[in-house]
């Protein structure tokens, strides 16, 4: 078996709308990563299984199965702890963020937002410098744009 090896990050961009989906994908793309898209949550695990992202970017609000519970899901598998996940929502209070946090994502952006704070955001959690991920229950700072 051959193991493909790309220089470039890939980006699972996950929102339900397919529209935001799709321009958050292109706008990523643009920024020069490569992208792969998944509106449901068995889909995107079924993908992040297969492709094996270097970040996942995750809508919270999906139908079927939460991005909380997504993200959970991602720490649970095998490597879990090395693919970043963005939360990128229009959740805009404390808790549901913090709750993202807890639940394994590395970061939480609020739509709408600037493009470039986005493209500047998965960079951040793509580079060397990145800090390691905390515990979930160590989890509570919110950034928001």
């Amino acid at each position: 078996m051959t193991t493909e090896i790309h220089a470039t990050p890939l980006v699972l961009v996950v929102d339900d709308f397919t529209d935001g989906r799709e321009l958050v994908a292109e706008l990523l793309g643009c920024a020069g990563f490569r992208t792969a898209e998944a509106a449901t949550g068995p889909e995107a695990l079924a993908k992040a299984a297969a492709l094996r992202p270097d970040l996942v970017l995750l809508d919270l609000s999906l139908p079927g199965m939460d991005g909380w519970e997504i993200a959970r899901r991602l720490r649970a598998h095998e490597g879990g702890d090395r693919v970043r996940i963005l939360a990128l929502t229009a959740h805009s209070n404390r808790k549901p963020l913090t709750d993202a946090l807890r639940a394994g994502c590395d970061a939480v952006l609020t739509k709408p937002c600037v493009p470039d704070d986005l493209i500047d955001r998965v960079r951040a959690l793509l580079a060397d410098e990145a800090p390691p991920r905390r515990p979930a229950a160590d989890r509570e700072d919110v950034t928001t744009a």
